[in-house]
């Protein structure tokens, strides 16, 4: 199973490792020389150097059975080229890009990006929220941004802790879907109360995010 990458840093590695650990085959192109070599000896995966927004760098890197390509380097106009090559003439099924500048997430979506997703727009609700990132592990956004997927710790204290699903005041369009207790994954019931260590999987719409996240964390982390 095949995803190509297109960027470099360290998120680009760490990307490709967390793909490696999954059975996944990554394959990097990034246009910075040094950083190639090192990536190279750092991952067994392979590595190209070049534009990964050139037609001939994205048939060699395999593109045609990818499942999925990245782009992520810090220029949004590349990260729309390579999409759009990728999915429309190597057919690509999935396309992920970053969106440096906010303002061009619509835009990307529009031009068929399956998923474009901002830093920016996702750092900027948690602090407008009061969240602490320790207390946020994962924030995905999916269906195209329609839909926020976060894994959310639980510490003595918040508004949610010893309260039962029955009792949050969750609003609507959003959801608890998962507890995570010691290692058991259930989905919780009514009845079930949260506690303190839990990590919750939170799935809601982007405009309920910002209330849910205060109903489940409190004002101040």
């Amino acid at each position: 199973m095949k995803v190509v990458i297109v960027g470099g840093g360290k998120a680009v590695y760490f990307l490709a490792k967390v793909f490696l650990s999954k059975g996944y085959q990554p394959v990097i192109i990034d246009q910075d020389g040094e950083e190639c070599l090192r990536l190279s000896h750092q991952l067994k995966a392979m590595v190209l150097h070049g534009d990964g927004s050139r037609p001939a760098l994205l048939e060699e890197a395999g593109a045609r059975e990818a499942l999925a390509v990245l782009a992520v380097t810090p220029r949004d106009q590349d990260n729309l080229v390579v999409c759009q090559l990728a999915a429309r003439m190597f057919g690509v099924p999935r396309t992920l890009a970053l969106v440096n500048d906010p303002e061009n997430q619509e835009v990307f979506h529009r031009l068929g990006v399956s998923v474009a997703f901002s830093t920016t727009h996702i750092m900027a609700t948690l602090i407008e929220q009061q969240a602490g990132l320790e207390e946020v592990v994962n924030l995905l956004p999916v269906a195209q941004g329609k839909v926020i997927v976060s894994e959310l710790l639980l510490r003595q204290g918040l508004p949610s802790v010893g309260r039962s699903m029955q009792e949050l005041d969750l609003p609507a369009g959003s959801l608890i879907g998962a507890v995570i207790r010691e290692e058991a994954v259930t989905v919780p019931r009514g009845p079930d109360r949260l506690r303190d260590g839990d990590r919750v999987l939170l799935i809601s719409t982007p405009e309920s995010y910002g209330p849910a996240l205060r109903c489940l964390m409190g004002k101040e982390i």
